[in-house]
């Protein structure tokens, strides 16, 4: 009997020891995957700087292979897009932020002025009606883009 209590107990040790080894494997595992995505947005980030937008593009894109919800990566890529003029490549991004994060207050700028450019009055005062009331970095852009609706207005 205690020689059966002696078995059961190496057997419970060995499968805890078991059970731990899996843990660090899968720690260190996903610790590297973390940390090559945020290496691919901080390269990005330093290409988009030095306004290498196709380098910068293609880490940003890396990056959200490994995390579809990078917010901050598809807010780049429409930065991106700004600056070579696709606006509808830039509005599919921008949208994608706002799925993400309903209150990025620099995404709903930025749509906001992509809208007021396509003369969209109505899409463009339901988000001027919103980003007041979530803006936190951008308040100081209200009015500006007012200024621009108003010189929308088809009344």
């Amino acid at each position: 009997m205690i020689h059966n209590v002696i078995m059961f107990n190496d057997f419970i040790i060995k499968k805890i020891f078991l059970i731990i080894k899996i843990f660090f494997v899968y720690l260190l595992f996903t610790s590297n995957v973390i940390a090559k995505q945020s290496a691919y947005f901080d390269e990005g980030i330093k290409h988009f700087e030095k306004k290498e937008f196709e380098k910068s593009k293609f880490f940003f894109e890396k990056d959200i292979v490994f995390d579809p919800k990078s917010e901050k990566s598809y807010l780049y890529l429409a930065k991106i897009f700004v600056e070579n003029e696709n606006d509808a490549e830039q509005e599919i991004n921008l949208n994608n932020v706002l799925l993400i994060n309903p209150k990025n207050d620099e995404a709903i700028y930025m749509l906001t002025l992509l809208k007021i450019k396509q003369s969209d009055y109505n899409r463009a005062k339901e988000l001027i009606d919103t980003f007041v009331l979530v803006c936190k970095n951008f308040c100081s852009k209200k009015n500006e883009i007012k200024e621009k609706l108003e010189k929308l207005n088809p009344e």
